[in-house]
C-alpha cells in the first residue's frame, strides 16, 4: 500500500499516523455510509483511503466537490464531516497529551468502544 504523504522519516512526516488506514474515526463513518447509501460496491475502500487524506492533508476544494458529488451530499455536509473528524482528532490529541493517567485511561477505553 503506497504511504500518503511523505516517507516515514521525512520530517513533515512528524504528525502523520500510520494507524489513521485502520481507525474509525467520524470522517471514515461518514463517508462509508454515504457511499453506500450512494450504491458504491467499494465503498469501504474508497473511505479508507480517504480518512487518512482528511486528517494529514486536508480536503482541498476540488475534493470536497468531488466528494459531496460521490456522496450526494453537499458541499457543507461533507465540510461539516471534516470538521468533526479534525475536532475529534484535536481533542485525541490534547487527551494523548494530558499528564494524568485517568484522562489517558478514559480515552483508551473511548478507543476501545467507539461511539
Amino acid at each position: 500500500m503506497a504511504i500518503i504523504g511523505p516517507g516515514p522519516d521525512d520530517p513533515e512526516n512528524d504528525n502523520y499516523d500510520p494507524a489513521w488506514r485502520h481507525q474509525d474515526t467520524p470522517f471514515r463513518r461518514w463517508l462509508l455510509e454515504k457511499l453506500t447509501a450512494a450504491g458504491y460496491d467499494n465503498a469501504a475502500e474508497m473511505a479508507r483511503g480517504c480518512a487518512p487524506s482528511n486528517r494529514y492533508h486536508g480536503l482541498s476544494t476540488q475534493e470536497i466537490y468531488g466528494l459531496a458529488i460521490e456522496t450526494g451530499a453537499t458541499v457543507d455536509d461533507v465540510r461539516a464531516a471534516h470538521k468533526a473528524d479534525l475536532a475529534e482528532w484535536a481533542r485525541e490529541q490534547e487527551l494523548r497529551d494530558h499528564p494524568d493517567l485517568a484522562v489517558v485511561d478514559a480515552d483508551l477505553d473511548r478507543i476501545v468502544r467507539p461511539a
